[in-house]
């Protein structure tokens, strides 16, 4: 059987959730999977990382690549080191150059016995050196994810994303390829109404995709700066040569819309006889709140209007009255599916096995 090309765009968790579930669809279908992923992160290490020495954030890319890692144990632990978040450094350990404490207080000449009980170092008061030590030490490495390093080291080293992802993506042995969706990082930018609860219908300007995901107000436009920027050639060749294209579930507007604002990814996506998937959330996130599931469609066709899909698939749960939903669909070209593909207890959170049953009998249907 030729493989089926599956091409999913998104960011973060969802983009994850997405590509675990095709995972799932192996045993049925083979299936060559491209990962395209946002690069407008700026929040927690990917934040400092691009603040500190440029190129593109890591993080979402990290995650696309874990979530395609091999199932080698040894490939699994290098999905988990990649995973492994420093924390602070435990109380107790030396700083570089500084005195084992523990040495110290083997000869007396630090350990405070001869300070007294209420020595200035002994840490009695909260203010010596002692103080230090009883507590977790934050340093340059606290909050940064090990992968996030690695891929920062090899976009340094290689000098190309793309090069550094598919070393990377050898080192986990994954089954697919991540492709970020421009060489070069983006700011995503919204205009919002009623950030301020004492102005409830101003409309402010609000900058950075960690800011826009965690906005209280009302998202009334999205944008990218730069508002045109290069789209990565390999992901063009990519949707040109796909079978699927499979849009979300993740952050509507700073994981799955952004790539519908790249002008050539947009042409490539238009334009393409690949079929088209849109998997909803199940939740509304901050970013979204006032949103209907009708409204997600909506704003495909508002920042995209020449955009067509095939398939709308979405939990009944979720969805609950599915007649908005199914004319949101329609006006896209799309027939809604729906299936259970929520983790069972009511958390809000895909179940890559249910997902992935869901989308076997999708994605191994003829024309």
């Amino acid at each position: 059987m030729t493989a089926r090309r599956v091409v999913a765009f998104g960011g973060g968790h969802g983009l994850s959730a997405s590509l675990r579930a095709l995972r799932h669809c192996a045993p049925e279908l083979d299936l060559d999977i491209t990962a395209v992923v946002t690069v407008g992160d700026d929040g927690g290490s990917s934040g400092r990382l691009r603040a500190e020495r440029g190129g593109l954030p890591p993080g979402d890319l990290r995650q696309a690549l874990v979530a395609l890692a091999g199932d080698h144990p040894a490939t699994r632990r290098s999905a988990g080191l990649f995973q492994h978040r420093f924390a602070a450094v435990p109380a107790g350990v030396p700083q570089l150059g500084e005195a084992d404490p523990g040495r110290a207080a083997t000869d007396g000449r630090d350990s405070g016995a001869d300070q007294g009980a209420g020595g200035r170092d002994s840490g009695a008061d909260g203010q010596g050196p002692g103080a230090d030590r009883a507590a977790a030490r934050v340093d340059g490495l606290t909050g940064h994810a090990v992968g996030n390093l690695v891929l920062c080291g090899l976009m340094e080293l290689l000098g190309d994303p793309v090069a550094a992802l598919e070393h990377a993506g050898a080192m986990l042995g994954a089954v697919g390829r991540v492709l970020p969706m421009s060489r070069q990082p983006v700011g995503i930018e919204a205009q919002v109404r009623g950030v301020d609860p004492a102005a409830p219908d101003e409309v402010r300007t609000v900058r950075g995709q960690h800011q826009v995901a965690v906005t209280t107000g009302r998202v009334e436009s999205l944008r990218l700066t730069p508002a045109a920027p290069p789209a990565c050639t390999e992901v063009i060749e990519a949707i040109r040569a796909a079978d699927w294209l499979i849009f979300g579930p993740g952050s509507w507007y700073t994981s799955v819309l952004p790539h519908l604002l790249v002008p050539q990814l947009a042409d490539a996506i238009v334009s393409t006889s690949a079929r088209r998937l849109v998997t909803l959330n199940l939740a509304a996130e901050k970013e979204t709140l006032g949103l209907s599931v009708a409204d997600h469609l909506a704003a495909l066709h508002w920042y995209l209007p020449e955009l067509k899909v095939d398939l709308v698939l979405a939990d009944a749960k979720a969805v609950g009255d599915p007649e908005p939903v199914e004319r949101a669909a329609e006006s896209l070209g799309a027939r809604l599916v729906l299936a259970p593909v929520a983790v069972t207890g009511g958390t809000p959170r895909h179940d890559p096995a249910a997902l992935g049953a869901a989308l076997v009998p999708v994605l191994g249907a003829d024309r």
